[in-house]
């Protein structure tokens, strides 16, 4: 069984969530602090959009789904986070917000939010996409580079169980190997 810190433990999810791995790299890429805005779009059971609550001045979450909407809104009223809003909408036809710091995006066709992500983005701000499947890495990496957008990088992150034991140390055969590709641009200053 995957190992969770307890500030996931109680959180309930429905649709595949980001896992801490790749929500660590996140924050760690995009340098977010307690002054950014951010807009994380694709919020399914809202492990990202809290976690980036957490940390950030302000974070505004879009769900299409009325189920996982309300499961998000759900496991952030139970954090408490007054900077946390979720909302009904889509960013493929609008993001509100402008000047933000980060735009995250997890769901289908994130490519064809990219020209709305780079709107709301304030200049040398981040955008990063979640995303399962390589072909999805490259459409949303081509919509990237038409919008000239600066430092993008494409990861994979794995993380491997280590078994330390009386006979001796090594890999164990779990972990968690695949979630998804981590893209990330910058808007240009």
């Amino acid at each position: 069984m995957m190992f969770l810190p307890p500030a996931y433990r109680r959180l309930k999810r429905a649709p595949q969530v980001m896992l801490p791995k790749d929500i660590g790299m996140v924050m760690a890429y995009t340098g977010i602090t307690k002054e950014s805005r951010c807009v994380d779009a694709g919020t399914g059971s809202g492990w990202l959009a809290i976690s980036l609550a957490r940390v950030a001045k302000e974070v505004t979450s879009y769900e299409m789904r009325d189920e996982f909407l309300k499961l998000a809104q759900k496991n952030a009223a139970s954090e408490g986070l007054a900077n946390l809003k979720i909302k009904k909408g889509d960013p493929i036809k609008r993001i509100v917000e402008k000047k933000v710091d980060l735009v995250t995006l997890d769901m289908p066709d994130s490519d064809k939010a990219v020209p709305n992500a780079f709107r709301a983005l304030k200049s040398g701000g981040y955008i990063f996409g979640y995303l399962p499947h390589m072909e999805q890495v490259k459409r949303f990496v081509k919509a990237l580079n038409r919008l000239k957008f600066a430092d993008t990088m494409v990861y994979e992150i794995t993380a491997r169980d280590i078994m330390v034991r009386k006979e001796g140390m090594r890999p164990s055969t779990k972990g968690i190997w695949h979630t998804a590709y981590l893209v990330f641009g910058r808007k240009p200053e």
